[in-house]
């Protein structure tokens, strides 16, 4: 996740995805990436950078909820982010000190000790409820629905908003955020630094030497579930494939849908130069040795070349203020040889 992430999912497919990326959330605390021609790794902490100064929140605000809801904020002193990619908006805001809890998917070296309020993807309004919140903030997709009843019906404040989806809903969750509590310069600050980042991490792709954008197949795959699934339209990954010069190939071979499962068919219809995968993920079918053994994945271009692209599960679809560090990771192992 990281998370891994993804933010933003249908169906059955969705609740294995995503109890399998809850569950793997609270792994190590390092962000791993294998190089694009399986050559080596890179690490970098997994820590969150808060902005320089500590915001103080002008409250009370009322903001609307994304199901439907008005709701009021009096206080920020004790905040239940209920994602991993919510809990990383806070503390990037420098609001760290008053969150009281995680979700599974916060993996980041600054909430690590904090006492985890999830149990797979389920939350638990008893955990919840016991660590006496002045406002938890959950996302549309955060169950079950009657965990979440329970703790607006004990009067706390909640507050539900939209799951990132794309590059495009990075500053709009930031300022979302920072609106809710009280604190709208900070969510602007901190939304220039981000896009600034992003903008300067994309100044530096290289035009493709034969002018042919390399075609990239996102795959979520957990071995010990038998989960092996290609990344279609709504697979959370092509903004950011696109946002690094790249083709999402599983979008562009047809595949309208989130995920599908994988077929020797499907692999080669999509026929990825590069495959795109969650660390855990590489790590749960024996790295790029197993990788290959996936029916199709070694007739690819990608899987003759052995060009694969990890990144941390708890961040790599977070669409947040890390955004950037995710795409220069990508577009370095896409473009390992600056070409």
């Amino acid at each position: 996740m990281h998370s891994v992430r993804t933010q933003r999912l249908a169906g059955a497919v969705i609740s294995v995805l995503t109890l399998a990326l809850l569950a793997t959330g609270c792994g190590g605390n390092d962000t791993g990436s294998s190089r694009a021609k399986g050559s080596g790794s890179t690490a970098t902490a997994d820590r969150v950078e808060p902005l320089a100064t500590v915001p103080e929140p002008e409250l009370p605000v009322t903001v609307d909820s994304a199901d439907g809801t008005k709701v009021t904020v009096t206080s920020t002193d004790r905040l239940v982010p209920l994602t991993g990619s919510l809990n990383e908006i806070v503390f990037t805001l420098g609001l760290g000190k008053n969150v009281v809890a995680r979700d599974i998917t916060a993996t980041f070296e600054q909430a690590a000790k904090l006492p985890v309020v999830t149990r797979a993807h389920d939350v638990s309004a008893e955990s919840v409820l016991s660590l006496r919140p002045t406002l938890v903030i959950a996302e549309t997709t955060t169950g079950p629905a009657e965990a979440v009843d329970q703790i607006r019906d004990a009067g706390i404040p909640l507050l539900v908003v939209e799951p990132a989806k794309s590059l495009d809903d990075v500053g709009k969750r930031i300022t979302t955020v920072a609106h809710a509590l009280g604190v709208d310069a900070a969510g602007d600050e901190l939304s220039t630094r981000t896009a600034e980042r992003i903008a300067a991490v994309q100044k530096r792709i290289p035009a493709p030497a034969d002018g042919e954008k390399p075609r990239v197949a996102f795959l979520y795959l957990r071995g010990s579930a038998s989960v092996y699934l290609l990344g279609g339209r709504d697979s959370g990954a092509s903004s950011l494939l696109e946002a690094a010069g790249a083709v999402d190939a599983g979008k562009e071979s047809g595949l309208d849908k989130d995920f599908t499962a994988i077929t020797s068919e499907a692999l080669a219809k999509a026929a990825p130069d590069a495959i795109l995968l969650m660390t855990k993920g590489l790590d749960s079918v024996g790295g790029p040795d197993g990788l290959v053994k996936i029916p199709g994945v070694a007739e690819t271009p990608a899987g003759l070349d052995r060009r694969f692209v990890s990144v941390d599960d708890g961040v790599l679809l977070n669409y947040g203020p890390r955004t950037d560090q995710v795409l220069a990771s990508l577009v370095e192992q896409l473009y390992p040889d600056g070409e």
